[in-house]
């Protein structure tokens, strides 16, 4: 089966043509090296997928037939990624949560409950001074 249409079936990437586009930025290797969308993988390979610094493994157990449902998928691949690239991973996430800029999209429920404390502040002020 080929690689970009195994990586979408197996649930890697949302749709085919994501999954082809990084096969060919050379996301995806085998062995150390990039691979070619067309590339044909067979039962017991392995290959790496690379998100920002950090590099997740897989080994190909079975192709299915379609796209996998979430929960059929642990039957085609295994997951083999090591520890250090999980931990890598999981800071990667948390840094990016902490650095979130603040007035992006839609206020939180706590950003709304310091905007209201600070507001009424700012009313309470008001009333004082008009006094």
């Amino acid at each position: 089966m080929r690689i970009d249409k195994f990586l979408w079936c197996v649930r890697l990437f949302k749709t085919r043509s994501l999954a082809t586009e990084q096969v060919k930025l050379g996301k995806v290797l085998c062995h150390g090296e990039a691979l070619k969308p067309a590339k044909e993988l067979k039962i017991g390979e392995e290959f790496q997928i690379k998100r920002g610094p950090v590099l997740f493994s897989y080994k190909v157990l079975a192709f299915p037939k379609a796209r996998q449902g979430a929960k059929l998928v642990s039957a085609y691949m295994q997951d083999t990624t090591s520890e250090e690239e999980r931990k890598k991973w999981l800071l990667l996430q948390e840094q990016l949560k902490l650095t979130r800029d603040r007035g992006t999209g839609r206020p939180t429920k706590k950003d709304r409950r310091e905007m209201d404390t600070f507001m009424d502040w700012f009313d309470e002020e008001d009333l004082e001074g008009e006094s």
